[in-house]
């Protein structure tokens, strides 16, 4: 591990996601911690877009930004909303000159599948549908997020090419959440490792999908298909449950004809690039941010 990531790992709070209600006030805790991004560059917006129920987002838009991207917050489906992910939003969109569209989907186990992916699609359909009052190009809108989030985002991508629209150009997927059979050598093996383990993810598919039997919508990697998507990048950390099938995910992608950035980060674990001050966290944020920048200017 990562010596200045180790440092911290006493520290680090441990998650039990057999309780969901416990785990978004320390989730709510934990990111109130965080140092606060700089937020001068931008205006921050907080709407409800159309959906049933209307979907909260929080739009940041900075000067000058050309393209767009809808963002899916992590918390294993259970956990998170547009105040938790503030902090990484706002550092987003400060970084890759992109107009963010945070979006608040609603959780399970109150809300499984596919709740968190109809609040997805329509905060996509209005992004898609207010690009003149965003100020940014109708083909230059990115789909991302982070664990959980990247998860949905793929999901995303999966049916708005079989729905032929609205168009994405790019996915950013940072650790996504992708295969709830949990087959892989990671998956399989990463019992113990910090903030997010096997049983975790289980405890987290299990509240996702609650008795809907899986489908490529609520877990990617079961696509047997994977033609026609937009181009990914695909960020993992060593040490995660999720790195062999967000591996494998990404082969597969390239196999199927999609281009593919991966970017696998040695020495990190599950969401260690909380902990701003490692410099493995900062090199790892602004990649994700470069990254996106790349795809909606060049």
């Amino acid at each position: 591990m990562d010596p200045e990531l180790e440092a911290f790992i006493p520290f680090f709070p441990k998650a039990d996601l057999t309780d969901p209600a416990a785990q978004r006030k320390g989730l709510a805790d934990l990111a109130a911690r965080v140092p606060p991004p700089d937020t001068t560059t931008m205006e921050i917006e907080d709407r409800t877009v159309p959906g049933d129920p209307g979907v909260p987002v929080r739009i940041y838009r900075p000067h000058g930004a050309r393209g767009a991207v809808v963002w899916l917050h992590g918390g294993g489906f259970v956990m998170g909303d547009v105040d938790t992910e503030h902090p990484w939003a706002a550092r987003l969109a400060a970084g890759s000159g992109a107009v963010v569209v945070s979006v608040g989907y609603r959780l399970a186990p109150e809300h499984p599948f596919p709740a968190a992916l109809e609040d997805a699609r329509a905060a996509l359909a209005w992004t898609a549908a207010h690009t003149t009052e965003l100020g940014v190009d109708p083909g230059r809108i990115a789909v991302g997020g982070h664990s959980a989030g990247g998860g949905l985002a793929a999901a995303l991508t999966l049916w708005a090419r079989d729905r032929q629209g609205p168009p994405i150009c790019f996915q950013l997927l940072n650790q996504p959440q992708l295969d709830d059979r949990q087959e892989s050598w990671s998956a399989r093996n990463f019992t113990d490792t910090p903030w997010i383990d096997r049983d975790k993810v289980t405890a987290s598919w299990r509240h996702y999908l609650g008795t809907t039997p899986a489908t490529p919508y609520a877990a990617p990697a079961r696509a047997e298909d994977l033609s026609g998507l937009p181009p990914a990048h695909i960020a993992t950390a060593e040490l995660c449950p999720n790195r062999d099938e967000d591996i494998a995910y990404a082969l597969r992608l390239l196999q199927a004809g999609v281009s593919v950035e991966l970017h696998q980060w040695p020495g990190t674990f599950h969401g260690s690039q909380a902990l701003l001050s490692a410099g493995v966290s900062q090199r790892q944020i602004a990649e994700l941010s470069a990254a996106l920048r790349r795809a909606l200017t060049d």
